[in-house]
């Protein structure tokens, strides 16, 4: 019987045909975003005076200042409540109300987000707070904190409990065994969850409309009143430069949890 030493020919047509869906439109776009026309359906040569141009627009900087403030600090506020949500799932395997718990920490992910703005708005305005960065910075928080959950999770699942006993059992207290031991471990998982969140609410815009505020617009939001008057080169610049913000930090993220799951091995 014969087997076949590598994928078939349909199988590597499906592969190119879900790879082209994917990204060719994002190619599109980078190329495009060095195109010396002002028509971006048409080839004027190669340019990179949109980027220029992009860097020297108050409204786009202003935007991506507020974007990357909100996203830092809503990653962070999201990676340690979802670590602390993950330690006890993980942790406590048994208490009342564990598939409420787990319910309402998933829930976000398949709840549209306009539903996730509105509600976001109506408790705001019922809680008497203006709306601006802090309150996007709490809603992005609340809606990415259930992404950093899923990936803390299956982290600490497969952490071995014993290193954290045996340190215990020297007379360590539990939080500074955690700190010493468990932490270090879960830090790739920890980077992961933050570039996620990241992500997230870097990219966001439906959530960010109905939570901002005057002087609070995101540079998604930005983007998107500009768009209303035509996609330009200068809208493309940027968006590339936030593909390549993101694929760096996706990088830097690779690097680091090939780094330290060699450095488990060698230990």
């Amino acid at each position: 019987m014969s087997h076949s030493s590598g994928p078939s020919f349909f199988n590597r047509l499906s592969i190119l045909l879900v790879m082209s869906f994917l990204y060719l439109p994002i190619l599109i776009l980078i190329v495009f975003s060095f195109n010396k026309s002002k028509l971006v359906t048409v080839w004027g040569g190669f340019s990179t005076q949109w980027y220029g141009a992009a860097l020297s627009n108050a409204a786009l900087l202003d935007g991506a200042r507020v974007s990357f403030l909100v996203a830092a600090v809503s990653a962070t506020i999201a990676t340690a409540l979802g670590l602390l949500a993950a330690l006890v799932m993980v942790r406590i395997r048994r208490f009342g109300g564990r598939q409420i718990f787990m319910g309402l920490l998933a829930a976000p992910m398949v709840m549209p987000e306009v539903v996730l703005g509105v509600s976001m708005l109506l408790m705001f305005v019922a809680l008497g707070i203006d709306r601006g960065p802090l309150t996007i910075t709490l809603a992005h928080a609340t809606f990415t904190m259930c992404f950093a959950t899923v990936v803390l999770q299956s982290r600490l699942a497969e952490l071995d409990p014993s290193l954290e006993e045996a340190a215990r059992d020297l007379g360590c207290p539990p939080v500074i065994a955690f700190l010493k031991v468990a932490l270090p471990n879960i830090l790739p998982a920890l980077a992961s969850a933050w570039l996620l969140s990241f992500t997230l609410s870097l990219d966001d815009l439906v959530i960010s409309s109905f939570t901002t505020g005057p002087g609070a617009s995101t540079l998604p939001m930005k983007i998107y009143s500009q768009i209303k008057f035509g996609v330009t080169p200068e809208i493309n610049a940027v968006s590339t430069m936030i593909l390549g913000v993101v694929a760096f930090g996706l990088l830097v993220a690779a690097v680091t949890t090939r780094k330290s799951e060699t450095s488990l091995r060698g230990h």
